[in-house]
């Protein structure tokens, strides 16, 4: 008499968007042939899913597709079999299946109407359970026996049939991913893990600092190496931040590792011509301190008028007109990685083949942030690790019927 076999044993490695929908893949189009298990370090999933929901949950961007590709910078080549198996309006469809139905909002971005990841999150949890993967929190692993089983900090061992690595990168270690999955793959090529989307440190004046940290810049326009953003930062105690420079952040960051400094351009009123700001600056000031001039003729805002302050004490020579239109704020590191949104490095793509398999570990695959890519903020984030996660259960699925064949 004839016996079904018994499942072959599944095991994901992180329990983020990247590892939670390689369990997703590999659980539905696997059925009863596999049994998926999800190790997670926290004490629960998608921690930094939550936190990302925390503003709004940004899941993708509704651009074209082909603009939406190069968003991925040197990574753009590989990246792109990923997107194109799973397009931002895949992922559209898979939020709106899990009950979650989205709007565009005015910049392109895509939302769950709801705003928030905790409804998404929950509804993507129940689906999983009813597809019978198997949540283990608490499991940090710690590498690999001498016979290939996965071993975990507290001592337990998992034979699995083949595994997903989708540990993160090193952004938020207080969420769970930390980057120590580095010294468990010291025979795999890393390119080192810095910070991605990050503020970076101004040396301030005090007297600038103690008047104006905590402060938003709006409605402005920052320019570095010839790409030029408009939208908000933020005055910390330590530097600047915010939307408008986690957009530059990349080529700011590899400009401070090969100059040592980076010159960012500020427009503080890029809503205003150059006609308008040089007949308004040109008018006489009548006794009217710069501070007062500068607001009743242009409008500006304290934290733009201490900017401007701040650069003619630091000994600029510039006129109003210069500091106003581009004012040059000089910024010495990137803020570490503790503080950044996401992280760049990571498993170098030659280690790896089409299916985003080790190829000295067959039966092991990466997805995510654990990849050496990074994306600025709007969508690009949650789309490149869920794209990757896809890919990475996909070719789970593959290996299991090679090794396995009917």
């Amino acid at each position: 008499m004839s016996t079904n076999p018994s499942p072959q044993r599944i095991a994901i490695i992180g329990g983020g968007p990247a590892g939670l929908m390689a369990a997703e893949v590999i659980a539905r189009e696997g059925g009863d042939t596999v049994a998926v298990t999800v190790f997670e370090r926290m004490p629960s999933v998608g921690r930094k899913l939550l936190m990302a929901g925390r503003g709004g949950l940004n899941i993708t961007h509704s651009e074209a597709i082909e603009r939406f590709h190069t968003r991925y910078r040197a990574a753009e080549g590989w990246m792109r079999t990923a997107l194109e198996a799973f397009p931002p309006s895949a992922l559209v469809q898979w939020c709106e299946a899990l009950g979650q139905p989205t709007f565009v909002g005015s910049s392109g971005r895509v939302f769950p109407r709801a705003m928030k990841a905790s409804p998404l999150l929950r509804a993507w949890l129940t689906r999983l359970n009813d597809l019978g993967v198997t949540m283990k929190p608490r499991a940090e692993w710690a590498g690999w026996a001498a016979d290939g089983t996965l071993r975990f900090a507290d001592g337990g061992i998992y034979a699995a049939d083949a595994t997903v690595l989708a540990l993160g990168g090193a952004s938020w270690p207080r969420l769970g991913a930390d980057g120590t999955w580095a010294t468990l793959l010291s025979d795999i090529a890393i390119t080192p893990l810095q910070p991605a989307n990050c503020g970076f440190h101004v040396d301030w004046s005090e007297h600038f600092r103690s008047r104006h940290a905590g402060s938003p810049l709006k409605r402005i326009a920052l320019s570095f190496a010839g790409q030029t953003i408009r939208g908000e930062a933020m005055i910390g105690a330590q530097g600047i931040e915010g939307g408008a420079i986690y957009a530059l952040s990349a080529r700011l960051r590899d400009a401070i590792a090969r100059d040592g400094a980076a010159e960012l351009l500020i427009d503080l009123r890029p809503d205003m011509d150059d006609a308008e700001l040089h007949e308004k600056l040109s008018q006489p000031r009548r006794g009217a301190s710069l501070a007062n001039f500068l607001r009743k003729q242009i409008n500006l805002p304290p934290v733009a008028i201490g900017l401007i302050q701040e650069a003619l004490h630091g000994g600029s020579t510039a006129s109003l007109e210069t500091l106003v239109r581009g004012l040059r704020l000089r910024l010495t590191a990137p803020f570490g990685l503790a503080r950044a949104i996401s992280t760049a490095g990571g498993i170098a793509l030659d280690e790896l083949d089409q299916h985003l398999m080790l190829r000295k570990r067959p039966g092991v695959f990466v997805a995510g942030e654990m990849l050496d890519w990074e994306a600025p903020t709007g969508g690009y984030l949650l789309q490149g690790c869920m794209a990757t996660g896809v890919a990475a259960g996909h070719g789970v699925l593959r290996w299991l019927r090679q090794a396995h064949p009917a």
